[in-house]
């Protein structure tokens, strides 16, 4: 039985005070590191040594390396994982990481991914995309597309693959969706983003932070960031402005965000897209809690809550697509 957990009320204490030291910490931090080669060294330290203290990988859990790197174009790399209770193999979650495009890898993110292994069952791949300033675009993007095939070919049936990204790695996780519809290809079975990008003009995310300040960031330094993978690319492009015009298969999504971030804007119009697409889209705005909190889970109460709720979302996804498939079989037969 799927239970239901939606966001509380109101966020907790903690999540409160651990939004006010990252606005007098973190932000005025990066504020001051330059958006350059130099500078994204630096915050590549700082992210990786941040996460490993407040979003540690699940004790007990298996981490398998996989690197097929080429000289030339797309490379799949990253590594399997499996939380301690990861017991099932009929499906699996291809994860995208974020951090614009620029920072952060699949071993920053085990926190979450030991974790959304564990609760599904399911193993993970956490994929890892070339990162700017050294690749542009569209060189992640081509990454993930050479992971979700990669996946095919190791006999992965599309409708048993879910995509799981956050931030930058939501953009990439719908821009390989719409890609692969428009293409006739089978998409994924269904999404979870946390705290997805959508707008990588930072025009919904600047109008957000007038509101409201967000905790970790401003909307112009992640401007900054993101042009170190855009560099002169027109942000109007199809592959940069979501259209879903068409899209009405687009798969069941999950997207959740925190109530403080600028970024909450985004998810806001990427559910409210989906939706009048007919596409089906959840959207869970989780009041007081920062930019992907869910990565932060010594920090943050809330964030083993949201990741089970994210959980219970793939898993009874792959079970809605089971039944259909029994179904289909049942019609033709």
């Amino acid at each position: 039985m799927r239970q239901q957990k939606t966001p509380p009320a109101r966020a907790s204490l903690r999540s409160h005070a651990a939004a006010g030291v990252t606005s007098l910490t973190f932000r005025p931090l990066t504020s001051v590191i330059p958006a350059n080669r130099a500078g994204v060294l630096v915050t590549r330290r700082i992210a990786a040594t941040s996460m490993a203290l407040l979003g540690p990988g699940l004790s007990g859990s298996r981490i398998v390396p996989v690197d097929r790197t080429t000289r030339r174009g797309p490379s799949v790399r990253g590594e399997w994982v499996r939380g301690p209770r990861a017991h099932r193999d009929d499906a699996v979650i291809l994860y995208v990481h974020g951090s614009g495009y620029a920072i952060c890898s699949a071993r920053t993110h085990r926190g979450i991914t030991t974790r959304l292994s564990h609760a599904t069952g399911l193993p993970v791949f956490s994929c890892d995309y070339r990162l700017a300033p050294r690749h542009r675009f569209p060189s992640a993007a081509d990454d993930v597309r050479a992971a979700y095939e990669w996946l095919i070919a190791e006999g992965h049936d599309p409708g048993r693959i879910v995509l799981a990204g956050d931030s930058a790695g939501g953009h990439l996780s719908v821009d390989l969706t719409l890609q692969l519809i428009q293409e006739g290809a089978p998409p994924p079975a269904a999404l979870a983003l946390f705290s997805p990008l959508f707008d990588p003009t930072f025009e919904l995310a600047a109008g957000r932070e007038r509101v409201r300040r967000d905790p970790m960031t401003s909307a112009a330094r992640a401007q900054r960031l993101l042009d170190l993978y855009f560099v002169d690319e027109d942000r109007a492009a199809p592959r940069m402005t979501f259209s879903f015009e068409g899209a009405g298969s687009f798969p069941a999504t999950l997207v959740q965000a925190g109530g403080r971030e600028m970024m909450a804007a985004d998810a806001e119009e990427l559910a409210r897209s989906l939706g009048e697409s007919g596409g089906r889209c959840e959207l869970e705005i989780w009041p007081g809690q920062m930019h992907v909190f869910q990565a932060f889970p010594r920090l943050v109460p809330e964030a083993g809550a949201a990741l089970a709720r994210a959980a219970d979302f793939v898993v009874a996804e792959l079970e809605a697509a089971e039944r259909r498939g029994s179904f289909q079989l049942l019609k033709e037969a």
